[in-house]
């Protein structure tokens, strides 16, 4: 058995459910409380993928706006990343947008996907069908994850690892 590890980051504006995205995957539980992470904030999952085991240390970026050249320096070392924006507002996908491509001009070879969270609120949704199409098109991976229940959470962090092994761009 392989043993890897591998820094992973977690980017998206404030308030898109980066921490809850990783405390449903880190301990499989969520709350309603909102926390703003200062800095950034490290946790460790273990996961076996095959005959792998990959020791995730996940980074848990700050989200203020004012701080993207801070947190773009976090992804110096870093395996891959989740993008995150929040799918009952529109603003925070054109936010995740931007961090992929400020991401992709510093580390151009580093896997993603774009988790769409709180799926949970699909009443509430504000990001549409074509926009989510629009981004399979360019050959992104998107989940419609939701902290809350846990739905796709796992699957998100799975194709990220699967992707990471197979040193798939």
């Amino acid at each position: 058995m392989t043993v890897l590890e591998k820094k992973i980051c977690m980017l998206g504006a404030p308030g898109v459910g980066k921490t809850s995205l990783v405390r449903r995957y880190v301990d499989s539980v969520f709350s309603d409380k909102y926390l703003s992470t200062i800095g950034v904030k490290i946790d460790k999952k273990s996961v076996t993928l095959g005959d792998t085991t990959l020791n995730f240390m996940l980074w848990d970026l700050q989200g203020e706006e004012r701080y993207q050249w801070v947190r773009m320096q976090y992804l110096k070392g870093a395996s891959g990343y989740i993008l995150v924006a929040d799918g009952t507002r529109a603003d925070t996908l054109e936010i995740a947008l931007g961090l992929q491509e400020t991401a992709s001009e510093r580390s151009s070879d580093l896997p993603f996907v774009l988790c769409l969270n709180k799926a949970d609120l699909w009443g509430q949704w504000a990001i549409s069908a074509t926009q989510q199409e629009w981004l399979k098109e360019k050959g992104w991976t998107v989940y419609q994850t939701s902290a809350k229940s846990g739905e796709l959470v796992e699957d998100a962090f799975a194709t990220l690892g699967q992707r990471i092994l197979a040193g798939d761009r």
